[in-house]
């Protein structure tokens, strides 16, 4: 059977009138494929854009060191490698949905001053932003128990009161909560300190949120300073525990130096210094 086109070209002849050129015939099925494939690449481009909005609005609330990745992290001790290996472990273990839903999950990262336990679990978190879409909020142990001493007072005009609970109700919510240097400076927590942040971890535990802990103090030190009731918080996680130790990586500071060296000079950045 003629097509259309080509009835048109017959009777064009037959006039004797110009047959102006047609563009390739294409059938119904090639057509659809084509307008099916643009239509899916406009599909992907828009599902990534809003992924990268959602992992960038992420990122914005979850208070991390850009530094802190794997990237510039200098491998060179046996606790850094090892700290390294069961990280990825964790974080691979979020590709199976049984294990997201078995239960909460902690890391302690233990141990001395400088050795990157900071920078890991920054790690950590950057990288389960990117790939899940993990939610993440990085703060202090100590400027939490300050804030919360604050909101007590009830004569205070800056809504120290409301902040805090909005502050809270944020630990609560969270996929992964890192609270770092935990007990610092720290023999033991007061004991209404210690009464919050046991309910805190009880309460993540209950709503099957992961917690990362970073601490300087030893295990034994750590039991002691938070208090029976939050250690045995903690216990009911299932916990990854991790010692850090040898000397500091960071750039120790010389009296010569310091004497030398302006006081409004500018710190200088080492990309693979880690905290």
């Amino acid at each position: 059977m003629d097509r259309i086109t080509d009835k048109i070209a017959n009777l064009a002849k037959a006039l004797n009138k110009r047959v102006e050129p047609t563009p390739d015939y294409v059938d119904y099925k090639t057509l659809r494929k084509q307008y099916e494939a643009k239509a899916n690449a406009d599909v992907s481009q828009l599902q990534q854009r809003t992924k990268k909005a959602r992992v960038e609005a992420i990122h914005g609330r979850s208070d991390l060191n850009p530094k802190w990745t794997f990237g510039n992290l200098v491998e060179d001790s046996d606790d850094v490698i090892e700290a390294v290996s069961i990280a990825q472990s964790f974080i691979a273990a979020h590709d199976d949905p049984a294990w997201r839903q078995s239960g909460s999950h902690m890391m302690i990262f233990y141990g001395d001053y400088g050795r990157g336990k900071s920078h890991i679990a920054g790690a950590i978190a950057h990288q389960l932003i990117e790939q899940y879409e993990i939610s993440v909020l990085y703060r202090q142990l100590s400027t939490i128990l300050e804030m919360r001493n604050f909101s007590f007072d009830f004569a205070a005009t800056d809504n120290a009161g409301q902040r805090f609970r909005e502050t809270n109700q944020e630990l609560l919510d969270v996929d992964l909560l890192i609270l770092d240097e935990v007990c610092v400076n720290e023999t033991v927590l007061k004991k209404n300190a210690q009464s919050w942040f046991g309910n805190l971890l009880r309460q993540r535990l209950v709503n099957k949120k992961n917690c990362i802990l970073i601490t300087n103090h030893n295990l034994a030190e750590l039991e002691n300073a938070l208090g029976r009731y939050c250690f045995e918080s903690i216990k009911e996680y299932d916990t990854y525990k991790v010692r850090f130790q040898g000397p500091s990586r960071r750039e120790g500071l010389s009296l010569e130096q310091a004497d030398l060296e302006p006081s409004n000079a500018q710190p200088r950045y080492q990309p693979n210094q880690v905290r």
